[in-house]
């Protein structure tokens, strides 16, 4: 008993750095969620820049909070009980991983559950240098423009709409750094929301610093699908996560559409998609 507490005490101290650790992402976690356009990611890509040098080596950064957690553990255990790391066995060592991971996806789980419900964002929306204006459909042989089409909108400029769509990149980037959810609110739909939200909340408190080092926009598609339109963003460039880290390429699509239906209507993010 007294060697299982000693363990379970160290497991402990070890996943509370491991989830600080793994915390400091980008915004939207460098995952792919909501719409999703398998024939846009296969289109070609844009050669990855090479990574910045980092400020400082950082070789083994990542072992350093389960390490610094597991001697904090056996510390204390010690204080406590005496001899916390005398005949500890690689058995022992497993175990100890293996407790800190059952506690993880325990933790992972409250905190899933517990998530608040999004507010939908209908008010918001970004707008994209006067795009918030919807023409009305061209008449095709004495017709208006099916509603099932899937066609480029013809009204549709890609030059000032990627110029907008770099600037909410980067302010989106600092919303999520800041926790700022009232500001990613107005420019998501409530799905990713939803997930940018839960991705906050379980980060907790950490405060986090995103710069982004180099940034390029390019419109891969535009489309008209049933009552939306469509704008697919591929960003990709170079992007540190961590202070005094190098920084990394990143190749991801983001989905922003808009309402065929409402004239003023603004768009919202509504997938994002890493085309590796």
């Amino acid at each position: 008993m007294k060697k299982f507490f000693t363990l379970f005490l160290a497991a402990v101290f070890s996943l509370g750095l491991v989830v600080g650790e793994a915390s400091a992402k980008r915004f939207g976690g460098s995952k792919s969620f909501g719409k999703q356009r398998e024939s846009v990611s296969q289109q070609a890509a844009p050669k990855a820049p090479a990574a910045a040098p980092a400020a400082a080596p950082t070789g083994g950064n990542k072992w350093l909070g389960p390490l610094a957690g597991l001697a904090a553990g056996g510390l204390l255990a010690s204080l406590f009980m005496g001899g916390a790391f005398d005949g500890i066995k690689m058995m022992d060592i497993l175990m100890m991983l293996a407790i800190a991971a059952a506690v993880f996806f325990i933790f992972r789980a409250m905190r899933r559950n517990s998530a608040p419900q999004p507010i939908p964002a209908a008010a918001g929306g970004m707008q994209y240098s006067g795009y918030s204006q919807q023409p009305v459909a061209q008449s095709l042989a004495g017709g208006s423009t099916p509603a099932t089409s899937s066609t480029r909108p013809a009204w549709f400029e890609d030059e000032p709409f990627l110029r907008q769509a770099k600037a909410n990149f980067l302010r989106l980037q600092d919303a999520n750094d800041k926790g700022d959810i009232n500001d990613i609110r107005e420019f998501t739909t409530p799905e990713i929301f939803a997930e940018i939200s839960l991705q906050i909340q379980e980060r907790g408190s950490k405060p986090q610093h995103t710069e982004v080092v180099t940034l390029n926009a390019e419109m891969a598609d535009v489309v008209t699908e049933g009552d939306q339109v469509i704008a697919s963003v591929r960003f990709s460039g170079l992007i540190r996560e961590e202070e005094g880290a190098s920084a990394e390429s990143f190749n991801e699509i983001w989905h922003i559409q808009k309402s065929t239906s409402q004239s003023n209507g603004s768009w919202f993010i509504a997938g994002i998609q890493q085309a590796h």
